[in-house]
């Protein structure tokens, strides 16, 4: 039972995470007229892959 309860506070810890490095990104970002939305696509890939995830959304941005 403390694993499970463990496991569910790590994962909330890095979708906050993603949420506060997905904005943080968006209020340098704006003089560069990127913006990324917030959304739940967009949390889970900066969740599961990082900082990766934010430079592929980056580039998913350029290309469309």
């Amino acid at each position: 039972m403390e694993n499970i309860i463990g496991f569910i506070i790590k994962i909330c810890k890095k979708i906050i995470l993603s949420f506060c490095i997905i904005y943080a990104f968006n209020i340098v970002a704006v003089g560069l007229n990127i913006f990324i939305p917030i959304n739940v696509i967009t949390l889970l890939i900066v969740t599961i892959l990082g900082i990766p995830g934010l430079l592929a959304l980056i580039g998913i941005y350029y290309f469309l």
